[in-house]
């Protein structure tokens, strides 16, 4: 893949006090247009489905300063973060009948100046929608002491990073603040959403794509909860989320009898469960899968995680038997994440109606575990109502979350609350179960 660089030499970064807070001037040396990438692609039809609510698919990190650092310090580190990664200054261009991705060599960032505990301050950067045109992918505030820069916290627009692409942006804000922007001058250039797309789009990631579309091609076409239940509730769309230690104890107990991973454990319950609310014994689930299995998409800054298709016969037989089918089937699923949206069948069964996404950044390992040490952490669990919203393009996602935090986020007019608690609950009693406890 290849770069198209401006001739513009980087200039020096310049911070001034400007409304309470710093504008952050920045430069890099390349800027350029192309299509999107699948990852942006398959993220901008979600946001399409879900505006005005697409706040929704806003996240963000908190970054603890190493050692002491002044506002100009650290704003110097995050113009050398701006510039190394160039999704971070990609815009979009909605002008055509198609959006396109717009990268700039330069401009200026506003960078929030706080006390504020930087929870507090993270919620604020990602509770308001993004101007995808107009506005950089990245709101920062950092928070100081007064004089000491004490953390950063930044905000990711979605078309710019993944939870992964978030955390390397992370880890090199963290080189840079304390080596200096010299420190990636060694350092061979970061790929770009950019060359993703120019690749994507060119013979070889045709054929990447066309072998993508065949696998899903061959899943049955089923429609999860594709009955409506009743009236919806206001808002529409709601989320349970349930905290179980005891939960995460039978994951990786069982994960560590079946010698698979506690992903896969997870993934099947859903479809077990999913059979159960829809009464069918076919289930299709669609998981984000992290897609950074390639030299190119490993590194990169960018929005590469996509929906893979998992299908499954039988969901109702014995968890056990289900969950030895579960691992080809999970392998399938990943091995078709990596495609072209608008290569994927058409209809209703391949929206996203049924999803299964596992945030989990450090994901825990099997390990046996005692039933009765199982048992004794159930009255630990949890069970609360985080986000209710009017609009989401995903009918039904289960995500799995921390130290085993897994929620239900759902149209009620197909899956009532109560049932949304019981679907949680009945995960618990399933793992708790197969795991002997």
């Amino acid at each position: 893949m290849t770069r198209d660089a401006t001739s513009e030499r980087p200039v020096p970064p310049a911070a001034g006090a400007s409304d309470g807070g710093m504008t952050l001037a920045f430069a890099a040396p390349d800027a350029g247009a192309g299509p999107l990438t699948w990852g942006q692609s398959a993220i901008w039809e979600a946001i399409e489905r879900t505006a005005p609510d697409d706040g929704y698919f806003n996240f963000g990190r908190i970054l603890k300063v190493p050692g002491e650092r002044t506002p100009e310090e650290v704003a110097t580190a995050l113009a050398g973060l701006l510039a190394a990664h160039g999704a971070l200054r990609t815009r979009l261009d909605l002008t055509g009948a198609r959006p396109r991705q717009r990268l700039e060599a330069g401009g200026e960032l506003p960078l929030t100046l706080s006390t504020a505990a930087p929870d507090e301050l993270l919620a604020e950067l990602t509770a308001e929608r993004f101007d995808y045109a107009a506005e950089w992918p990245l709101r920062v505030a950092l928070v100081t002491d007064g004089r000491q820069v004490r953390h950063v916290v930044l905000a990711f627009c979605h078309l710019a990073a993944d939870g992964f692409g978030a955390e390397i942006a992370v880890r090199d804000l963290r080189t840079l603040i304390l080596r200096g922007t010299g420190c990636l001058a060694g350092r061979p250039a970061a790929p770009r959403p950019l060359d993703l797309a120019h690749w994507q789009a060119g013979p070889e990631g045709r054929r990447v794509a066309e072998r993508a579309a065949a696998l899903w091609e061959k899943v049955p076409r089923e429609v999860m909860f594709g009955r409506r239940a009743g009236a919806a509730d206001r808002p529409r769309f709601w989320r349970a989320q349930l905290a179980s230690p005891a939960m995460d104890l039978a994951v990786r107990a069982v994960a560590a009898r079946y010698r698979t991973s506690t992903s896969t454990v997870l993934l099947a319950a859903t479809a077990a469960l999913v059979g159960r609310a829809t009464g069918r014994e076919r289930c299709a689930v669609l998981p984000i899968v992290s897609n950074r299995f390639r030299r190119d998409t490993a590194g990169i800054v960018g929005m590469v995680s996509q929906e893979g298709v998992f299908a499954l016969d039988g969901v109702d037989r014995r968890f056990g038997a289900l969950l030895r089918a579960a691992d080809s089937a999970a392998l399938r699923a990943y091995r078709s994440a990596f495609h072209d949206p608008v290569d994927r069948a058409q209809g209703d069964w391949v929206q996203p109606l049924c999803c299964f996404n596992d945030q989990r950044l450090a994901r825990t390992g099997p390990a046996p575990c005692p039933p009765e040490q199982i048992r004794a952490a159930l009255p630990a669990s949890t069970l609360h109502w985080p986000l209710s919203q009017d609009r989401l393009n995903c009918r039904f996602c289960v995500h799995v979350s921390g130290n085993l935090e897994v929620s239900v986020t759902a149209d009620t007019a197909y899956l009532p609350r109560p049932a949304m608690e019981r679907f949680l609950y009945d995960m618990e009693a399933l793992l708790v179960a197969e795991a002997g406890a």
